[in-house]
């Protein structure tokens, strides 16, 4: 079961957002609120293929036709999810793909990454590459949390991707793909509690510390041996 609050306040995104950085790597910098770990989730996508129809779905169980396209809006949604809460920050993106310092900044502390397509349109799907392309200019170092989204997977009549085509781009992609109808409230939660999925499993392995490669330790053992002949080597008097 999944508790549900809601609160539409301002994002944590553009307020508070700490990112960790060095010359190769952006790490965004863990938030919490009242105790509770806050997930910042973008939602990329071209324009009309059902972002925020999403997004309202998980955060007030509605869907609406009349959202208007051109504006960002960032929602908050507390669940628990594998028995940990959590505080979902999402911020809903304009469909453009353009490059803007807004969205370098969110791209720069966004923690996970879910890119939406229609399945009822090809162009949208196609546009997927570039909007992973858009966040490997910002993280060109880091594995980062994606999860791809093939919404209005209701209307098949217009259908034009199919979904086996989905899951190949998703494995390519290296990441998890859901078919989603924001209008029947199909595999929305799935997708919100699979993108805080990936970003927990990631910050788990960040957490582990690194080994040395195979090489190394070769290395390693040969320096061993060669310094240990060297000593049992008798030597030979003046």
């Amino acid at each position: 079961m999944t508790d549900v609050l809601t609160d539409c306040q301002s994002s944590l995104f553009l307020q508070n957002s700490r990112c960790k950085s060095d010359a190769s790597l952006i790490v965004p910098h863990p938030t919490t609120r009242g105790g509770v770990r806050v997930y910042k989730i973008v939602v990329l996508g071209e324009g009309g293929v059902g972002k925020s129809a999403v997004t309202l779905q998980f955060v007030s169980h509605s869907f609406s036709n009349d959202h208007d396209p051109t504006i960002e809006d960032s929602y908050q949604q507390q669940a628990v999810i594998d028995g940990e809460p959590a505080l979902l920050d999402i911020l809903d993106t304009a469909g453009q793909v353009e490059f803007t310092a807004m969205r370098d900044q969110y791209m720069r502390c966004g923690e996970g990454f879910m890119i939406c397509y229609s399945v009822t349109d090809r162009n949208s799907f196609q546009e997927v590459i570039e909007y992973r392309r858009l966040i490997s200019r910002v993280r060109a170092n880091e594995d980062i949390p994606l999860v791809l989204v093939g919404n209005k997977c209701d209307l098949q009549n217009n259908r034009e991707v199919t979904t086996d085509e989905g899951k190949t781009l998703a494995n390519q992609m290296g990441c998890p793909f859901f078919e989603t109808s924001a209008a029947l409230r199909q595999y929305i939660d799935d997708t919100f509690h699979c993108m805080v999925r990936q970003i927990r499993s990631k910050e788990r392995i960040r957490r582990v510390p690194r080994k040395h490669s195979r090489w190394w330790r070769l290395r390693s053992i040969f320096a061993f041996i060669f310094r240990k002949k060297r000593i049992a080597i008798p030597q030979s008097s003046p």
